[in-house]
């Protein structure tokens, strides 16, 4: 009976002790997890503070970004500008350099008109009638016609052309009249008598073509 009392208060004594030794683990974890819990929300509450104290930072970042990108759009339209200015420029000086090169003996050319005037009115005022029977008037003929010949090759090889409109249509930009007379067998606006031969070099006009013109 002795023995089975000991035996019995050795349990209830075993069974007391698990139980301390239960709820002492249970404050144990349940300390632990608030103590882990509490610096996770720590760190949550801190990452709510730097993500705001950092706001400004990004909006600033980004208004710095936005401005960058419009400098560099205005800065390029303006270097695509830069470029054509630059190829009109270097195409008017190529078209300059090139009609210059063309057009450089304009005034020489004005200046030796007169002189082809001349020449074709010698050879024209000579009378035909008498360069039979006087050979002194046929030589000097022959060398003015020669110098005409030889002048007007000059002319040619250099681009600048006679302009003999008879019977052709009026141009304004190659003739100048200086009358107009009603003429039968003509249609309006014909050239029908040159006063004066005009020039041209290459298809720019020096001097225009004195017509009388049918109306």
């Amino acid at each position: 009976m002795a023995l089975i009392s000991a035996r019995s208060f050795l349990k209830c004594g075993q069974s007391l002790a698990d139980s301390i030794f239960f709820n002492s683990r249970n404050i144990a974890v349940s300390s632990s997890r608030n103590s882990t819990a509490t610096p996770i929300e720590t760190k949550s509450e801190g990452g709510e503070a730097a993500k705001a104290e950092s706001n400004p930072v990004i909006e600033d970042l980004n208004k710095q970004i936005s401005e960058l990108t419009t400098q560099k759009e205005e800065l390029l339209d303006k270097y695509k500008r830069a470029l054509a200015d630059g190829e009109n420029l270097r195409n008017r000086l190529t078209k300059q350099i090139s009609e210059a090169k063309i057009y450089g003996i304009q005034g020489f050319c004005k200046d030796l008109l007169d002189v082809a005037d001349v020449l074709n009115k010698a050879t024209e005022t000579v009378p035909k009638e008498e360069l039979k029977n006087n050979s002194h008037l046929k030589s000097l003929y022959e060398g003015l016609t020669m110098t005409e010949a030889q002048l007007l090759s000059v002319f040619k090889r250099h681009g600048l052309e006679k302009v003999n409109p008879v019977d052709e249509k009026f141009n304004p930009n190659f003739h100048e009249a200086l009358f107009s007379q009603e003429v039968q067998g003509k249609a309006s606006g014909t050239v029908i008598t040159v006063s004066k031969i005009g020039y041209k070099l290459h298809e720019r006009v020096i001097r225009p073509a004195l017509v009388g013109v049918a109306k």
